[in-house]
């Protein structure tokens, strides 16, 4: 004999409000791990010869990821199975067992994990401490606030768990625009004074700085927004966003870090020497003329030589702030015109 039940009225809205978010929250984290273990194969394939600091950094991000989607699947079976039938457990478990109370937490430690790595790559195009510092210090203020955050989970007071939260997201949003304007802005700044190819590659570093900090920045606006709104009253759907933040962080810094080898190739044909005539990009030219009978008059050939001082930006040193000199360099090029209006442009 078999018998079946179907949650109606009441213990519908229950379930879908408060264990629903998990569920959506665990399927999504799965999916974006999906995502992250192709950017990791790729990252340890194409960036072999990356500082040791940096690969091991990514290689604890490897472990963390994979724990906490682990966990996201943990919280899904023992809701979905170990309380099946039990729905008063298992929404009284979200603030009784640890390991569903301290998710918030565990997701604020890898959060800050991956913005302590784009905090230092600010300093590095930044070199300027007065900049960096207060963002970091806005940083763990957030991790403390989701610490204090936590405690009261665990005294299941709504009022203050969603006031700390709160202040955990709020200082996370303000760091995420406070970094993503301080790296785009000295980058602007190394391009004022940089060559035409050089300069159209640090727009593309610009482009690439708000394209990795959007996806995070908008998440944590929704997990802000669905946090404040009813609290208490309406279940926790900020949970699913909440659960999804540190892998759109990890993502964000695999994206940063795998962009290099496209960047590269992009402007790859403006480094070293290059011509504005009809040879090949790094080729090097002397315009011969016959003059009366003379084969090969070198004294005929007019040449204008200017030096420039300029701006390089490293996109190696730009992605990997482990570099010896992850700043700027100074780069003379000389540009030499013969008498057949071609004209050669290379770097000392």
């Amino acid at each position: 004999m078999s018998t079946s039940a179907r949650l109606t009225g009441e213990a519908l809205r229950l379930c879908m409000q408060w264990l629903g978010p998990w569920l959506v929250g665990a399927c999504v984290d799965l999916f974006l791990q999906g995502i992250l273990s192709c950017q990791f194969v790729n990252y340890f394939t194409w960036y072999r010869d990356d500082k040791v600091g940096l690969r091991i950094f990514v290689a604890v991000l490897v472990g963390i990821t994979i724990l906490e989607s682990i966990h996201a699947f943990a919280i899904a079976w023992i809701q979905s199975i170990v309380y099946f039938g039990d729905l008063d457990g298992a929404i009284n478990a979200i603030y009784t067992a640890w390991w569903m109370a301290g998710t918030p937490m565990m997701v604020a430690c890898i959060d800050i994990y991956v913005q302590s790595y784009f905090c230092y790559r600010l300093w590095a195009v930044s070199k300027r401490w007065y900049v960096v510092v207060p963002i970091c210090v806005l940083f763990v203020f957030a991790l403390i606030a989701m610490a204090v955050g936590t405690y009261f989970i665990h005294t299941a007071d709504s009022a203050k768990i969603n006031a700390w939260f709160a202040v955990h997201l709020s200082s996370v949003f303000a760091g995420d625009f406070l970094l993503t304007l301080s790296t785009a802005w000295f980058l602007i700044k190394s391009r004022k004074n940089a060559m035409s190819h050089t300069a159209d590659l640090i727009t593309s570093l610009i482009r690439l700085t708000f394209q990795t900090a959007a996806p995070a920045a908008i998440c944590a606006m929704f997990n802000l927004v669905f946090s404040q709104k009813n609290p208490g009253g309406s279940g926790i759907i900020s949970t699913a966003f909440n659960m999804a933040l540190p892998k759109l962080y990890a993502i964000s810094m695999m994206y940063t870090l795998n962009a290099r080898r496209t960047i590269s190739a992009q402007h790859s044909s403006h480094k070293g020497m290059t011509t504005t005539s009809n040879e090949i990009s790094g080729g090097r030219s002397r315009a011969t003329r016959r003059r009366g009978g003379n084969d090969m008059e070198l004294g005929q050939i007019q040449v204008i030589t200017q030096t420039e001082t300029t701006q390089q930006i490293d996109v190696r040193d730009m992605f990997d702030p482990t570099a010896k000199n992850p700043r700027s360099q100074a780069v003379h090029v000389d540009t030499k015109k013969s008498d057949d209006d071609s004209s050669v442009q290379y770097s000392k």
